[in-house]
C-alpha cells in the first residue's frame, strides 16, 4: 500500500508540476504535465505562456510568416510558428533528459534530421521571438542565453512598441554577434536566408 500511495503522488506532482520545483524538469515529465496552461521548460524551470499573445504580436507574427512561407515554397527549409516544441537536447545525452522545451513564436530549421511528428529536436536555424510584456525578460535574457548555447544561428528579438527588431548571428566561437538594431524604416534579410528580403514598414504597419 505505501509504494501504492507514493506511486501516485509522485504522478500528481508530474501531472499538476511545481513551478517552484528546486530540482530540474526533463522533456520525459514536460511530455506527462496535464493543467490547462501551456508552459515552456527553460534549464529545468517551468515558465507559463499565458495570458495569450496581443493582437498586435499576432499581426506582426502572421506578416512575417507570411513573407517567409512564401519565400520557402520549393525550398529544402521549413517554417514552424507556436505551438510547436522545440527540444534542445542536452549534447551526447538522451532526448527525454533535455531540460529547455520552448515554442518559439517563429523558427525555420534547414536540417530535415530535426524535424519529426512531435515537435522539433535540435536548434532551428533561425528563430524570431516577438516581444510582449510578460515575456521581455524571457526572450531577452534566458532564451538569448539557451539559443546561443544550443547553437541556433540566428536569433531575432523583435519588440512591438518600440518597432525595432534587434538581430544576433552566432559567430564561430559559438557566441551571439549583434550585427544591428532596425528600426520600421528598415528591410533586412536574415543571414540563414540571405535572398529573403522583410520590410519593417510593412511588417509594423498598424501598430500603435
Amino acid at each position: 500500500m505505501k509504494n501504492e500511495v507514493t506511486t501516485f503522488e509522485s504522478e500528481n506532482i508530474v501531472q499538476e508540476p511545481d513551478f517552484n520545483y528546486p530540482g530540474e524538469y526533463t522533456y520525459a515529465d514536460y511530455l506527462q504535465f496535464k493543467m490547462d496552461d501551456m508552459v515552456e521548460v527553460i534549464r529545468g524551470k517551468l515558465f507559463r505562456m499565458s495570458p495569450a499573445p496581443r493582437t498586435d504580436h499576432q499581426k506582426i507574427s502572421q506578416k512575417i510568416e507570411h513573407v517567409i512561407y512564401h519565400h520557402l515554397k520549393n525550398k529544402a527549409c521549413h517554417m514552424f510558428h507556436a505551438p510547436v516544441d522545440v527540444i534542445l537536447p542536452v549534447q551526447n545525452k538522451k532526448r527525454s533528459t533535455a531540460t529547455t522545451v520552448v515554442q518559439p513564436d517563429i523558427c525555420v530549421v534547414c536540417n530535415p534530421d530535426y524535424i519529426e511528428d512531435a515537435g522539433i529536436f535540435g536548434p532551428p536555424d533561425w528563430i524570431v521571438e516577438i516581444l510582449s510584456p510578460h515575456t521581455r525578460k524571457k526572450d531577452l535574457q534566458l532564451k538569448y542565453e539557451v539559443y546561443q548555447e544550443a547553437g541556433v544561428k540566428e536569433y531575432w528579438i523583435v519588440m512591438p512598441f518600440e518597432k525595432l527588431v534587434e538581430v544576433f548571428v552566432l559567430d564561430a566561437d559559438g557566441l551571439y554577434r549583434r550585427i544591428q538594431t532596425y528600426t520600421e524604416e528598415d528591410s533586412l534579410s536574415p543571414h540563414t536566408l540571405p535572398d529573403l528580403i522583410i520590410d519593417l514598414q510593412e511588417v509594423f504597419e498598424g501598430i500603435k
